[in-house]
This record gives structure tokens, C-alpha cells and sequence, in this order.
């Protein structure tokens, strides 16, 4: 956990909203100096802020709605920070709770450099960031229309498929393996999604790998070194890492990964791991399918692999790997150097 701790003159916290927030100034000796509800614009926010703007810093709770502030700071060389949220609801949790506590609650962390802090990703590839992980969320959707195939074909007992049906070209007379009118239908019903979701995809994947091409190729082939890491996985690792300097050190990196677990101990007992999502769930989805893919064709992962199964078992096996190629991977992004598998298998 990061914590803000520069000193400024003024302290600003907001409890925003999709339509409102709540503005709470301080100054150094903690004063309140406004305390008020304002419409979600930047007109309005630079208007409060005006006074202040010689020495200020604005902090926000990190919800879905925080892009515009941070872009208005950013614009006008305003000091912002993006609060945690997870680690934020257990540092100022309190009996009573409102808007107006809460912004004044978010300045008092700020001014006592207690202020829990989010990384607030960059405007230039946000947007890119934010298509990808889109896409993730439209793959979900064309596998739960390939599963509901597949189970209605188990569900009448009808003949396997002959062809994979996610290939698109394989599901032109699907509907007609189905001889009830109603239950071919729905099929049909399934496929025409099916085909609309490839389209958009296929459009998608070509615009993200375009934009990232143009932001920084470089560091793209680093991650496409690593072996069973491909088009897709890249980009994720890329967009959602975006500069591996945010991370301190490797074991700060795998843990914003979700690949360790953190345990909490108190007077030398240990209570188990709690808060395993803390963290960011893209990643922790790309290194659990690069440690699969890793495997693949690959005769000394294989080795390692099967080493690690007989030791700890699957589950924790395929954990180990996916641990060992994220710290791997930060290592190769912080020292600009491509995989090495002569040290990554020596290493293990």
C-alpha cells in the first residue's frame, strides 16, 4: 500500500458522484475552507478550485466516473491523486456516513498523508485499455453462446459435431442438426449473435493491435518473446501494465498480478489470506493463461511442470509458473531484455 504524503497549502477531497460531488477544502492546519455540492462539470470544479490553485492537490475515490477530473487536473497542472477504494472503506469507515463526511474525510487523509493511493492510468492509452477490456467481456458472451450449443446438443441427445463450431465457417448449417423447428431456431437465434459478436471482435482485436503498435511496439515484442504468449495475451499484459516503473520491486508487481497470497499475521498467528482482489483481474487472467499456453510444445516447461505436479499438485503447479512468469516478465520489462529461457529454467 502507497500512501500520498506530499505537503501542499491546500487539501481538496471530493466524494463524487455520476451527477454530484461533494468538495471539501482544507488548508495545512486542517480549516475547512469550502465544503460544498456542485454539479459534476469542470466549469464548476475549476471555479471552486480557483482560489486555492497556487498550492492544492485533489483527491478522488477511485469509482467508475473519476477520467474527467483527473483529465481537467492533468490540463490545468493541478496535483490529483486516485484513492483505493478497497483499502479506503477500511481506513475511514464511521458510524454515520454522507457525502459531506466522506469529502471531508478524503481531504483529512490527504493532509495527514494517509490517503491510500490508486494508480491513475494516463489519458493517451486509457481509452485502448478500456476497448480491451471490452472485448474481454464480449469473448464471455461468445462462449456462453458456444456453450448453450453445445449443451442443447447433449440436452437432446444428437450426434457430436462433427467441426469445432467456434469457427465461424463450420456453423453455416448448424440449425439443420437440430430437427425440432422450435429448438432450431433458437440455435439459429444463437448463431446470428455469434456471427454479429466475430464481426465486432475481429474489428476490435485490428484496432487495439494498431494502437498499440503506435504506442510502443518495443515493449510489445519483449512480452511476445515469452513463449505461449500471443496476440492477444500481449496486449492485455501491455495495456494494463502500461509502465512496469510503477512497481517497486518484482514482488510488488506479482502481487498487483493477483499471483501470491498475502497473509495476515498478528502476534506471530496467522489467520489465512483475505482480500485476494485486491489486485488487477486482467492480469491475473493473462499469466494464468500464459502459464497453460507456456506449456505447449515447449519440452523443458513440460519437465518443470511435471517436477512442480508431483511436489504440490495441479492447481498450485500451474500457480507456480504463472508466479514465475510474471516476475519473469517484470524483470524483462524493467531491464528492456527479451525472454531468456536458459536462466528462466536454471532459475527454477
Amino acid at each position: 500500500m502507497h500512501f500520498y504524503n506530499r505537503q501542499h497549502q491546500f487539501y481538496c477531497g471530493i466524494d463524487l458522484h455520476a451527477r454530484s460531488m461533494y468538495l471539501c477544502i482544507l488548508d495545512a492546519a486542517g480549516t475547512v475552507l469550502l465544503h460544498r455540492n456542485l454539479p459534476t462539470d469542470a466549469e464548476h470544479l475549476l471555479e471552486a478550485l480557483r482560489p486555492y490553485r497556487e498550492d492544492i492537490v485533489v483527491g478522488v475515490e477511485c469509482i467508475f466516473t473519476w477520467y474527467w477530473i483527473a483529465d481537467v487536473c492533468v490540463r490545468h497542472a493541478i496535483s490529483f491523486v486516485l484513492g483505493h477504494a478497497l483499502y479506503m472503506k477500511a481506513i475511514h469507515g464511521g458510524k454515520t456516513k454522507n457525502d459531506k463526511l466522506d469529502s471531508q474525510k478524503i481531504a483529512g487523509l490527504l493532509r495527514a498523508g494517509m490517503l491510500p493511493m490508486a494508480y491513475a492510468y494516463p489519458q493517451a492509452m486509457r481509452a485502448t485499455r478500456d476497448l480491451l477490456r471490452r472485448r474481454m467481456y464480449l469473448m464471455h458472451q461468445q462462449s456462453e453462446l458456444l456453450a448453450h450449443i453445445q449443451n442443447t446438443n447433449a440436452q437432446y441427445n444428437l450426434a457430436a459435431f462433427q467441426k469445432r463450431i467456434n469457427y465461424q465457417s463450420n456453423r453455416a448449417q448448424l440449425s439443420e442438426h437440430f430437427p425440432e423447428p422450435m429448438v432450431s431456431k433458437n440455435i439459429q437465434a444463437d448463431i446470428d449473435v455469434l456471427d454479429a459478436l466475430h464481426r465486432v471482435l475481429v474489428s476490435v482485436e485490428r484496432e487495439v493491435l494498431q494502437q498499440a503498435r503506435a504506442h510502443d511496439p518495443s515493449v510489445l515484442q519483449l512480452i511476445r518473446s515469452v513463449p505461449g504468449i500471443g496476440k492477444i495475451l500481449s496486449l492485455v499484459i501491455l495495456y494494463e501494465v502500461h509502465d512496469i516503473s510503477r512497481f517497486c520491486s518484482a514482488g510488488n508487481f506479482i502481487s498487483y498480478c493477483r499471483l501470491v497470497k498475502c497473509p495476515r499475521e498478528s502476534a506471530g498467528k496467522k489467520s489465512g489470506a483475505r482480500n485476494s482482489k485486491i489486485g488487477n483481474v486482467h492480469l491475473k487472467w493473462a499469466f494464468s493463461e500464459a502459464a497453460v499456453t507456456f506449456l505447449r510444445n515447449n519440452e523443458p516447461a513440460q519437465r518443470l511442470h511435471h517436477r512442480l505436479l508431483s511436489k504440490y499438485g495441479k492447481a498450485k503447479a500451474l500457480s507456480i509458473i504463472a508466479q514465475k512468469l510474471g516476475r519473469t516478465l517484470y524483470y524483462m520489462l524493467k531491464h528492456k531484455e527479451a525472454f531468456d529461457p536458459i536462466r528462466f529454467f536454471q532459475d527454477g
